[in-house]
């Protein structure tokens, strides 16, 4: 008898993909606004992808339950437009996964005796398989890293949560409304941490619908959610804003900001701790980002779904990333700049598309609905349209500057 899958499974695929290494560098990002203006962010940014989410299972109610981005894109936006989002997509997905391996391989080569080549190499063959294998085998360990993650969060930040100085945390709340533009730097950087898109496809395949895959994407986001409020709490509630003028300077190295927690009394152990999360964080996105790309590039190529036909898919999905980590292992680094574009734009402005062009069919009205009628469709198209500008104008160093 086959189990159910479970809606744990799901949210922890969601969250384990939303919240990889990058939260460590929230705080950073947010610092120009500082907590208010962070949480205020952090909340919208939230609302508006779990909405977009639920506008591509939308859609995808109409289709075959193998169907994913581009048999949807091409049927009701065009062969073109369907083009410019398979870029899109297979570029954020491939470069994330380029990124998790070579920090998955450095990390791995740090604690075993074996060099960062053959680390990165084991990883792919592990983790990978457990995609080729079933999106159960993916459910199963989500759920076991999701606790681990929670586990070394927790350590890692007791004392810096228990310790808030709400005197820090809301250091110039008078002056904080003018504080706004600086805090437009952060919703890029927080559409990326919401950006589990690639895996929708595959939960609604999962459950067989659209319904528990609606459920599971709103327990992830909340997840994720919960985890920064409570990190950027910590940080910005310990650390004088001051303080982070070094960090900035530094471009957001994490490890600086590592060293200034370090400076404020934060022990060895506690930071240890953190290094642990940012490990299982990586292993728990780069699961959840696999699955998501591993069921795109089977509907992009026609790959069958028996064993032959996913191994066609394995070898398509993973071994440009592998190759690319191998050779030339921080290349991702200028690539990944121009990533939050994309993923604004197949995140946020191609569902809201969508959703206009397949509102329009005869049967728009039956089954599953997205909550947030037409102005969540608005909501979700202009944000990513404003997150795209807003990306460039960082790349391009045109984002106001805070001086701290």
């Amino acid at each position: 008898m086959t189990k159910k899958p479970t809606l744990l499974g799901g949210i922890s695929i969601i969250a384990g993909v939303c919240v990889g290494a990058g939260i460590l560098g929230l705080p950073t990002a947010g610092a120009g606004g500082w907590l208010l203006w962070s949480t205020l962010a952090l909340l919208l940014t939230m609302l508006v992808m779990t909405i977009s989410g639920w506008l591509l299972l939308e859609v995808l109610k109409h289709y075959d339950i193998d169907a994913s981005f581009s048999t949807i894109t091409r049927d009701l936006l065009g062969k073109h437009v369907n083009g410019i989002n398979n870029l899109a997509v297979y570029f954020v997905g491939a470069i994330l996964l380029y990124a998790y391996i070579t920090s998955a391989g450095l990390i791995l080569a740090g604690i075993t005796p074996i060099g960062r080549h053959s680390a990165s190499i084991a990883f792919v063959a592990i983790f990978a398989y457990a995609v080729f294998h079933s999106t159960r085998a993916v459910d199963r360990i989500s759920v076991v890293l999701v606790v681990f993650m929670i586990a070394s969060f927790a350590g890692g930040i007791f004392s810096l949560f228990s310790h808030i100085d709400l005197s820090l945390a809301f250091v110039d709340i008078d002056r904080q409304l003018g504080w706004f533009p600086y805090a437009l730097a952060l919703l890029p950087v927080a559409l990326t941490s919401f950006g589990y898109h690639m895996s929708v496809f595959s939960l609604r395949k999962y459950y067989g619908g659209e319904t528990q895959a609606q459920k599971a994407i709103l327990g992830g986001t909340l997840v994720a959610l919960v985890f920064y409020l409570i990190w950027m709490s910590s940080v910005f509630g310990n650390v004088p804003r001051p303080a982070f003028a070094p960090v900035l300077a530094e471009g957001g190295n994490v490890d600086v900001l590592l060293a200034t927690l370090a400076d404020i009394g934060t022990t060895p152990l506690a930071l240890k701790m953190l290094s642990v999360f940012s490990a299982a964080a990586i292993f728990s996105s780069f699961i959840g980002v696999g699955l998501g790309l591993f069921d795109f590039m089977a509907d992009l190529l026609g790959f069958s779904d028996d064993r032959p036909g996913r191994a066609k898919t394995s070898i398509a999905t993973f071994v440009p990333p592998l190759l690319a980590s191998l050779f030339v292992p921080f290349g991702f680094v200028l690539a990944i700049g121009y990533a939050g574009a994309a993923a604004a734009f197949w995140t946020c402005i191609i569902p809201a598309l969508l959703i206009w062009k397949s509102r329009q069919r005869p049967d728009a009205r039956a089954g599953f609905i997205a909550p947030g009628g037409v102005a969540g469709v608005w909501l979700v198209g202009v944000f990513g349209v404003v997150i795209t500008v807003l990306h460039f104008m960082t790349v391009f160093g045109a984002a106001p500057t805070p001086a701290l």
